[in-house]
């Protein structure tokens, strides 16, 4: 294999890892942003990182056997890097999930504008104001610095085992749960008192349709939960950072 070819090898190695970890990562991944802009947005971040990176070494020894190997390599990679971030960014729907079930909004469905699929009113509410807190404080350069410290680690050609990658992503999925029952649990606490009340009611007063006057109650204090809880989403920013370095493989 030639310099030529080998510079091209080395390209299209950092493409499949940028090009996997935008399919699979929050942000890139949606529907909102055209395909023409993801592709576009790739080729000058792959152009940027092959200019900075060492290519593989002894690539004339290279077979195309071997270089599809490789470029299989970096699509597994780029896409457990890219679970991995979604699965900390999806903690904010998850536990907007959460406290749908508790309100009774499990039914209601609205257009969430990043995938173009329904979803939950207050999830999706909830992650729309965690992007713009997100993009607000630059978390989007947070992922392309992931994303170019990989490159530090893991050369083209070069990528952590299948071990440790399932390791991350699992790791990732126990996270995200943790993480989201954690951030519920306020609003969950708030629940459990309401019902004790609502129980209290019910022997005070038999005759009572208690079970009638707890939708509005339920739905207005988790709507009133919900709007105590929002300010409090920023601290959730730094904790993704802290997350994203602890669980993905560099």
């Amino acid at each position: 294999m030639d310099i030529t070819a080998g510079h091209l090898l080395g390209f299209m190695l950092i493409l499949t890892r940028i090009g996997a970890f935008f399919a699979a990562s929050p942000l890139f991944s949606w529907q909102a942003i055209p395909l023409r802009a993801k592709v576009t947005i790739a080729l000058i971040l792959s152009a940027f990182f092959a200019a900075m990176t060492p290519f593989p070494a002894a690539v004339e020894s290279i077979t195309m056997l071997e270089s599809l190997v490789m470029i299989a390599d970096e699509t597994f990679y780029g896409l457990a890097l890219g679970i991995v971030a979604y699965s900390l960014l999806a903690v904010v729907r998850v536990a907007g999930g959460v406290i749908e079930q508790q309100v009774g909004l499990t039914m209601a469905s609205v257009m969430d504008p990043f995938t173009d699929e329904q979803g939950q009113p207050i999830g999706v509410i909830l992650e729309i104001i965690f992007v713009l807190l997100l993009f607000q404080t630059e978390g989007h350069h947070l992922l392309l610095n992931i994303l170019s410290r990989t490159f530090e680690g893991y050369h083209p050609g070069l990528t952590p085992t299948p071990e440790a990658l399932a390791e991350s992503v699992l790791k990732a999925g126990s996270t995200m749960l943790m993480l989201a029952l954690q951030m519920a649990a306020p609003i969950l606490a708030a629940f459990l008192l309401l019902l004790v009340v609502l129980a209290f009611l019910a022997r005070l007063a038999p005759e009572a349709n208690v079970l009638f006057l707890s939708l509005p109650l339920r739905c207005g204090v988790g709507l009133l939960m919900v709007g105590i809880f929002i300010p409090y989403m920023a601290g959730y920013l730094k904790q993704f950072s802290l997350w994203l370095d602890r669980l993905i493989p560099i």
